[in-house]
């Protein structure tokens, strides 16, 4: 009998090598995005054809109520849906008191309030069988704040949040919930949007600006393989419990959270 995993964000970065090694793994996946167009990706990234016919690519907006409706109504007669990985997002980048607040809506519209809508599209196949497993895409920023980044942060943070609720909430139904805490890869979401952050001319902020971009071209050499993320998710999609809420990846994410606790301190200080 197949079983379908459901992701999110499927065009490029951690989505794309997730919905690869699903497929090699077994699962027959409902890959969203967007914009169909991009779907080539998958065919120039996959040589074995029988991997291939195991993913299906379905237009999905996450902020569209309309696209939403029409992907709730097409996996209607899918079953089962056991394995649901939210990983749809954007990163903002820019100052804090120069980011204006529709940025702020518009982060939070994607990586909170989308992941909720889809969520609940999922939850109730998953509570009806009894069985099923979420996974949220979040970043060390779900634990860590970064200069230039307090958009996306805020909406990590708050997915986290969101999260360990929601855990607590379907461990009766056996439904698993867990966050994925990525560090740095090389298609980081969060590590492109700091090298996009703009600032005016005679911003107070210059300074610090120079040092991140400075701070990105040196450290983004040793940026992990994304490929290590999915392999990640694929573990956790055969075990029977999840015996933990979170799972930081990447080098020195532990590492680093384990030291903003004992030393809150020093994290304290300026970065750069």
């Amino acid at each position: 009998m197949e079983k379908f995993a459901i992701v999110t964000g499927a065009s490029s970065g951690f989505g794309l090598h997730i919905t690869i090694e699903l497929a090699k793994a077994g699962f027959t996946v409902i890959a969203t995005m967007r914009n169909q167009s991009k779907k080539h990706v998958l065919h120039e990234a996959i040589e074995d054809p029988q991997i291939l016919k195991r993913i299906r690519v379905t237009e999905l907006d996450v902020t569209d109520s309309l696209s939403i409706q029409a992907f709730q109504d097409y996996i209607q007669s899918i079953s089962p849906i056991v394995l649901f990985i939210n990983n749809a997002g954007i990163a903002q980048a820019g100052f804090a008191e120069e980011l204006c607040i529709d940025a702020y809506r518009q982060q939070f519209e994607t990586n909170l309030f989308g992941v909720i809508a889809m969520t609940q599209v999922i939850l109730p196949h998953m509570r009806t069988n009894r069985k099923g497993t979420i996974l949220m895409m979040s970043s060390i920023s779900g634990r860590i704040g970064f200069p230039g980044l307090s958009a996306y942060v805020a909406s990590k943070q708050a997915l986290e949040g969101y999260t360990e609720s929601l855990r607590l909430e379907l461990a009766p139904y056996n439904v698993q919930v867990a966050v994925i805490e990525p560090g740095s890869y090389q298609t980081n979401i969060w590590s492109s949007g700091l090298a996009n952050i703009r600032t005016h001319e005679h911003s107070p902020y210059q300074r610090t600006l120079a040092a991140l971009k400075q701070h990105i071209k040196k450290t983004s050499p040793a940026y992990g393989d994304p490929k290590e993320v999915a392999h990640l998710v694929v573990k956790l999609s055969r075990q029977e419990k999840l015996t933990r809420l979170r799972y930081p990846i990447g080098n020195g994410v532990r590492l680093t959270i384990f030291m903003k606790h004992i030393l809150p301190w020093l994290y304290g200080k300026s970065l750069f």
